[in-house]
């Protein structure tokens, strides 16, 4: 590990793929400073209190922080990081423009609110009685915001993908070429040995957004009457809820453990939106249960016909519920799904990670 003054520089750390790379980052480098716009005290203990946050850290109206990107371009554009030999940012959205000698940022996306999803958050943006304010502060500021967001990826020496599908949408977006990494998956808490004996009906899992599509796994398993765990909550909570029949159970506040039982104890585990990479999907991949995916996104970077799941080819029900009769657990080696998680080890995104950082110098 070359020996220089290094700095960590991420959107907000309040939980996700992007704070789990940071939290490796901050592995690889321990004195690294981790600047953000926003932290929860867990986060600032998880990463040693080495967080360091401005002024909407003490923002009054916490909520308000995420309607008004222009703060958090000008917080980011303005951070002094001249004095560091070396930057690392992990961002979606405005912790890109940071400026510095040497930039390597891992970009898990083009920012989703400008660009792919921009559609989907005008009609749903997420925020229960504050969407009216939402679609408003988007519609009158993105195209501003597009130019700020183009122009600052311009700057970006060193951009990382975390998959192929990522790195084709910051082509399309951004006109520039990545190299990809795919994101560490913490692999540890699945250390049993897989078995197909007692897994039972499938599971989702995750935050219940939109864009996910978990309506298509609950209405397609109520259709068929297979068992389906929806573990998880978010604004499309209640709508899965008025779709879903007797045959869906729904978990809104699964423990750690609950997770992985699960996963472990399922016959398939069905990802019906299109995701940048899809840290939980691996996750199932690493209990050993085979992944039912809509053939998009990250999923076509480790769903592999016939050996660790299976696609379904139009994002609707009728499409997914024939995927899933034609489906049987018995024609997949559990133990060989568990072996394929092994390349999105963290170490592996470390190592290779510190190789980019090497070459750059």
């Amino acid at each position: 590990m070359a020996q220089n003054k290094t700095a960590i520089v991420c959107d907000w750390l309040v939980g996700g793929g992007a704070e789990k790379v940071v939290l490796e980052l901050h592995k690889m480098f321990p004195d690294a400073p981790i600047f953000t716009s926003y932290c929860t005290s867990e986060w600032r203990k998880r990463l040693d209190n080495k967080v360091v946050t401005g002024y909407l850290q003490k923002w009054p109206f916490s909520k308000l922080r995420k309607y008004i990107p222009f703060l958090r371009v000008l917080w980011f554009s303005n951070l002094k990081l001249s004095d560091y030999d070396l930057v690392i940012s992990s961002s979606g959205a405005e912790a890109k423009y940071v400026k510095a000698q040497k930039h390597i940022c891992y970009l898990h996306a083009p920012t989703h609110y400008y660009w792919e999803k921009y559609d989907q958050y005008m009609e749903n943006p997420g925020f229960g009685k504050l969407d009216w304010l939402a679609r408003l502060g988007l519609r009158i500021f993105v195209k501003p915001l597009r130019k700020i967001d183009y122009a600052k990826a311009q700057n970006l020496e060193f951009v990382v993908a975390n998959s192929e599908y990522d790195k084709s949408q910051i082509k399309k977006y951004y006109g520039i070429d990545a190299e990809v990494i795919h994101p560490p998956v913490e692999l540890d808490r699945f250390n049993k040995s897989p078995s197909g004996s007692k897994r039972k009906g499938f599971v989702v899992v995750g935050r219940q957004t939109p864009y996910k599509r978990f309506d298509l796994a609950v209405q397609a398993c109520t259709k068929l009457g297979l068992k389906l765990k929806v573990l998880g909550s978010g604004p499309e909570n209640s709508n899965l809820k008025s779709l879903a029949g007797p045959t869906i159970e729904f978990i809104d506040k699964p423990s750690d453990s609950q997770v992985v039982d699960t996963l472990y104890s399922s016959e398939g585990f069905i990802f019906p939106g299109i995701d940048d990479f899809g840290i939980v999907a691996i996750e199932a991949i690493a209990s050993g249960t085979p992944v039912i995916a809509f053939k998009a996104g990250g999923a076509l970077d480790y769903v592999i016909p016939k050996k660790t799941g299976e696609f379904f080819e139009m994002q609707s029900v009728v499409s997914l519920a024939k995927a899933l009769q034609n489906f049987n657990i018995k024609n997949y080696d559990l133990e060989d799904i568990s072996k394929s998680a092994e390349q999105f080890s963290p170490q592996s995104f470390r190592d290779k990670i510190d190789s980019l950082i090497k070459g750059s110098y």
